[in-house]
């Protein structure tokens, strides 16, 4: 398919790639992946990414014509349940008014630091702060077998640092029950180890309901994320680092409302409605310049 433009070199092309990552099934093929994407990008009328990391690499590949930046919007919708109540939410996962509930979404992989998560809630349960972590959703995808092998990892991680207890899955659950628990949550913890990104739907979930996020420093430039005012961001892989800004944020629940106000008003920049217009407009100047 990376190639089906030059069969057709008179139908203008629009490519949009989600990420420029290295192949998680077959990483040999990592350097024939890039050139034949860089083909593909050179040969459309326009290219489409979705971060600031993806544009930065193909802003130093000569003969694309075109690049933009748009970005993907939150996976979860916030819509709470009719009855919900935020007491009743937290009281049924055994969380009272005086514990910090910390959560984290999205399948766990190996780019998503969740060794450092558990090491990290050891840490902060050590400095005597009372504090649960809530796994939203499922556990692994069905697309990449490592993944598996790496839930066994932080599973391992959470019987020998001792935190079982303060540890607990809901396993998958429908939309509405997603946002309740987000908004259930004092804070949101996503410690990727390549950085934060706007390609991650499980962060611009945590944007969209509100939550003050912690999560680590993007890898390039991305002026949307304010460290201290709509995010919390940390160094990749510091354990210590990220029980420092949870420790931050236990310390003032003014601050975690004023981050959390800050992460919804930036959530607005990646509504889908705005999404679709700038696909749109992109679509309708190539049609026009064809």
């Amino acid at each position: 398919v990376n190639l089906l433009p030059r069969r057709f070199p008179r139908v203008p092309f629009v490519v949009t790639f989600h990420d420029l990552l290295v192949p998680y099934l077959f990483p040999k093929a990592g350097r024939l992946r890039t050139w034949v994407n860089h083909e593909l990008a050179r040969s459309a009328a326009a290219v489409i990414v979705t971060n600031a990391q993806d544009r930065q690499k193909l802003e130093s590949v000569e003969g694309i014509r075109r690049l933009e930046l748009i970005p993907i919007g939150s996976n979860i919708t916030p819509v709470l349940p009719a009855d919900y109540d935020r007491e009743t939410w937290r009281r049924r996962w055994g969380v009272n008014s005086r514990t910090m509930l910390l959560c984290y979404f999205g399948f766990l992989n190996e780019s998503k630091g969740g060794e450092e998560l558990i090491e990290a809630l050891r840490l902060v349960l050590d400095r005597g702060i009372p504090v649960h972590l809530m796994m939203i959703g499922g556990t692994v995808g069905a697309s990449d077998p490592t993944n598996r092998a790496y839930l066994d990892r932080v599973r391992e991680r959470i019987e020998a640092l001792g935190v079982r207890d303060q540890v607990f899955w809901t396993g998958y659950m429908p939309n509405e029950d997603v946002s309740a628990a987000f908004v259930s949550s004092d804070a949101c913890v996503l410690p990727y180890r390549d950085g934060a990104s706007f390609r991650r739907g499980s962060l611009m979930a945590a944007l969209a309901h509100g939550l003050a996020v912690v999560s680590t420093r993007p890898q390039a430039p991305t002026p949307e994320m304010v460290d201290g005012e709509n995010i919390v961001l940390v160094s990749p892989n510091q354990p210590t680092e990220l029980a420092n800004a949870i420790e931050w944020l236990w310390a003032d629940p003014d601050r975690r409302r004023r981050i959390g106000k800050g992460a919804e008003a930036v959530s607005h920049l990646f509504d889908w409605d705005l999404i679709a217009d700038r696909m749109l407009g992109v679509l309708r100047d190539v049609c026009k310049h064809a």
